[in-house]
C-alpha cells in the first residue's frame, strides 16, 4: 500500500528533514530513501513508490497542502464556473521528480524486488478537489455530479489524460506494475459506479497500453462491494485489490477466477497484533491462498502501527 514505511522511526525522521510532505515526494533522494527503507528492514517483495495521489491535481496548476493531523487541502473547485476554469493539461515539469525517483529506486532495488508505481482514479482524485479536504461521505463530488454533470465529466477527462500519461511515463521509467487507487469508489450507486468508477479506469488502461501494451496494473475500487465483479468484468486489470470487508466466497467465485486478487488484511487487526492477527492472516491465506494471490493490507497501513506487528505478520506467512 502506498506510504508502506510512514510507521518506520528512519520515515519519521526523513519526513522531519524533508520539511514539507510535497517536499519529500518531490524531492528525488527523499522520496527514494522512503520507499526503500520498508524493503530494507523487512524484504518484502515489492517496493511501492513514496509519494501521493494528489501530486496530480498540483501538476494541474492546484495549490495542495497537508496539514498535520488533518490530511490535504486544495482550494475546493465547489462550483461549474471553477471547474470549467481549471487547466486543460499538467506541467509535465512537476512530475520529473517522480519518475526519477523510479529510475532510483529500480537502481537500488536487488533485481527480485518488484517496484510499484501509481496514481488516484480519477473519481477519487476528484472528490478532493471539488471539496477541498477529504470527507466522511464525499457528497461535495457527489452532488456536483449529479448537479453539475458536463462539467464534472470535464474535470475527469482531464484526470484521465494526465493519469495517463504519468503511468506511462512510471512504467517507462522502471516501474514493474502500476497501481490505480479510488479510495472513494464505495461511495457510489450501481449507475454512478459505471460512469465515475469503471470507465475513467477502464480508459487509462486503454490509453497506457496502447503506449506501453504489456504494462501490468492493479486497480483497487475500495468499497466496492457486489460491483467488483463488473468491475473486472470491465477493465482490464491483472489484479485487483480488496478491501478487509470483502466477502471471501464472493471474492473467489466471482473475481479471483477472473483475476489476481490484492488484500486483504485489516489495518486495525494488524495494529491490534497478536492471537487476533494470527487468526485474520490465516483466513486470509485459507480463503485465497489457492488461487492467483497477492498478501497485502486492505487498506494503508496506520502510522501507529508496532513495527513488531509487520514482523509477527512476515513470519506467519513465510512459515506456512
Amino acid at each position: 500500500m502506498r506510504q508502506a514505511g510512514r510507521y518506520l522511526p528512519e520515515y519519521r525522521s526523513l519526513r522531519e528533514r524533508a520539511g514539507s510532505f510535497l517536499n519529500l515526494c518531490f524531492t528525488p533522494e527523499m522520496a527514494t530513501e522512503a520507499t526503500l527503507q520498508p524493503i530494507r528492514r523487512f524484504g518484502f517483495d515489492a517496493a511501492i513508490l513514496f509519494s501521493d495521489i494528489l501530486v496530480v491535481p498540483h501538476a494541474l496548476g492546484r495549490t495542495v497542502t497537508f496539514e498535520a493531523g488533518e490530511g490535504p487541502r486544495l482550494a475546493p473547485l465547489d462550483d461549474a464556473a471553477k471547474l470549467n476554469a481549471l487547466a486543460t493539461d499538467a506541467d509535465d515539469a512537476v512530475f520529473a521528480p517522480v519518475y526519477e525517483a523510479v529510475r532510483r529506486v529500480k537502481r537500488a532495488l536487488p533485481a527480485n524486488v518488484a517496484l510499484l508505481g501509481f496514481c488516484g482514479a480519477p473519481w477519487t482524485v476528484a472528490t478532493y478537489m471539488v471539496a477541498g479536504r477529504g470527507t466522511p461521505d464525499q457528497a461535495p463530488a457527489r452532488l456536483m455530479a449529479y448537479r453539475e454533470r458536463d462539467a464534472f465529466a470535464r474535470m475527469i477527462d482531464i484526470l484521465v489524460a494526465v493519469s495517463s500519461r504519468y503511468l506511462v511515463e512510471q512504467v517507462r521509467a522502471g516501474a514493474d506494475a502500476v497501481q490505480i487507487f479510488d479510495t472513494w469508489a464505495g461511495v457510489l450507486p450501481p449507475f454512478e459506479f459505471a460512469r465515475w468508477c469503471v470507465e475513467p479506469v477502464r480508459q487509462i488502461i486503454a490509453n497506457v497500453r496502447g503506449e506501453v501494451p504489456d504494462a501490468k496494473i492493479i486497480g483497487f475500487p475500495r468499497g466496492a462491494g457486489a460491483s467488483l465483479a463488473s468491475y473486472v468484468q470491465q477493465v482490464p486489470v491483472n489484479a485487483v485489490t480488496i478491501d478487509w470487508a470483502a466477502e471471501p466466497e464472493f471474492v473467489r467465485e466471482r473475481v479471483q477466477s477472473k483475476v489476481a486478487v490484492q488484500g486483504n488484511l485489516d489495518p486495525l487487526v494488524l495494529l491490534a497484533g497478536g492471537a487476533a492477527l494470527d487468526r485474520a492472516i490465516d483466513e486470509i491465506l485459507e480463503n485465497f491462498g489457492q488461487g492467483p494471490f497477492i498478501f497485502n493490507l486492505g487498506h494503508g497501513i496506520l502510522p501507529e502501527t508496532p513495527i513488531a506487528h509487520v514482523e509477527q505478520t512476515l513470519r506467519r506467512i513465510r512459515n506456512r
